[in-house]
């Protein structure tokens, strides 16, 4: 019995670990917290090992910060050359 005890002890130990992330990840689930949390560390592990998914995530960011649409000519409803008011080629 006491070459089972350290064996016993080991799982006892993971089986309070597993039930401790169990509890954790249901409160972050029911709160919503872990999408900024999860987001940065993934960032940094982005900026570490792999700069042009870091690139992207910031260039990502910078979009979704951005209030209004750049303006832009070609998008534009009216008339055009070329084109009548009802928007039928002649």
């Amino acid at each position: 019995m006491s070459q089972l005890l350290p064996l016993l002890t080991l799982l006892a130990g993971l089986a309070v670990t597993l039930a401790l992330f169990t509890l954790l990840a249901r409160h972050v689930r029911r709160r919503g917290t872990a999408g900024g949390a999860l987001r940065g560390a993934m960032a940094a592990h982005d900026e570490a090992w792999h700069g042009t998914a870091a690139d992207s995530y910031y260039e990502l960011q910078v979009q979704a910060d951005r209030k209004a649409p750049l303006p832009d000519d070609r998008w534009r409803r009216g008339t055009r050359s070329g084109r009548s008011r009802s928007g039928h080629r002649p």
